[in-house]
């Protein structure tokens, strides 16, 4: 249905004159008259009658009436949900659970009154592709995986260097340290079975096990979270690596630890990407605020993969 057949049907049955719905639509009274019998063909019933004080609106007409103010309001919100401006900021973060999400929460607190559409996409490549479409506006990544460079068109700012965490069952022999050093997980598994080849997680943990002489199995289905806590709790020989803020809720029973790694202490560094010519009006207050929330980048005594961009 087109609707400027529709738009001039509303301005006619308001107007009450196909004259005075012309000066309003700045068209002539027989394009007006033109779009109507356009109009009626399409439904297949008269719509007005004419009368000697202009048109009136049939039974039909009265039926449709509301249905067709009702489709130009729709075209209008259609057209807001993708208007720069207008539409909600877009952004990606890898897990509901992690870190850029809380980053999220605390922007979103603090600028109730921008509207916010958070997604979750798989990996770096897809996030790029959505950031060069326009379907997200910035992401939450770990910048590039080694030897793949961020493209020309995206730019990034890193926001925070995550320190990683042991989390372990209460046998585990290194369930009572109040910390650990990294050389002292070397010989025991770390059972992490959300690491997908070729992500850029991946690389990181990769690079991890290169530097340090670690043992990371990522065998078995990955079931989520809960079935990985609930293994390592009841399983001694594993342990598990968590970011520090990774929300976690367990039953009581497990008496699962989280414990510092130190000596380097390993971070997970996370960073800001958006498209370079993206215009939304709320990017750069995002950016902004992580600016001014966020410290401790690069922070002494602790550990990264070289291959992350500095800040």
């Amino acid at each position: 249905m087109d609707l400027d057949t529709v738009r001039t049907f509303v301005a006619a049955a308001e107007a009450g004159q196909f004259q005075e719905a012309a000066a309003e639509l700045a068209v002539t009274q027989q394009a007006v008259s033109k779009r109507i019998a356009a109009l009626e063909r399409d439904l297949g019933v008269r719509l007005f009658t004419r009368t000697p004080r202009g048109a009136e609106l049939t039974i039909d007409g009265q039926a449709f009436l509301p249905h067709a103010r009702e489709l130009l309001r729709a075209a209008e919100r259609a057209v807001a949900s993708v208007r720069t401006g207008r539409r909600p900021l877009r952004v990606d973060v890898i897990a509901s659970r992690g870190a850029a999400t809380g980053l999220m929460r605390g922007f979103h607190r603090s600028h109730p009154e921008i509207d916010l559409d958070v997604v979750m996409l798989f990996d770096i490549e897809t996030a790029i592709s959505a950031l060069r479409s326009g379907a997200i506006d910035a992401s939450f990544r770990a910048v590039a995986a080694p030897g793949r460079p961020l493209p020309e068109d995206i730019d990034s700012v890193r926001v925070l260097d995550e320190p990683l965490q042991l989390l372990t069952g209460p046998g585990h022999a290194l369930a009572s340290a109040r910390s650990v050093a990294v050389a002292q997980l070397v010989g025991h598994r770390i059972w992490m079975p959300g690491i997908v080849p070729g992500t850029e997680w991946a690389a990181y943990y990769d690079d991890l096990v290169a530097e340090f002489g670690l043992t990371i199995e990522a065998t078995g289905p990955n079931f989520g979270s809960d079935v990985l806590i609930d293994t390592v709790a009841d399983t001694p020989a594993l342990a598990t690596f968590m970011s520090e803020q990774t929300r976690l809720v367990w039953p009581a029973g497990h008496g699962l630890r989280r414990i510092p790694v130190t000596d380097p202490t390993p971070v997970y560094p996370h960073s800001l990407l958006w498209h370079r010519d993206n215009p939304h009006p709320a990017l750069p207050t995002l950016r902004a605020h992580l600016a001014t929330t966020v410290t401790g980048h690069d922070a002494p005594g602790t550990w990264r993969p070289d291959w992350v961009l500095p800040r």
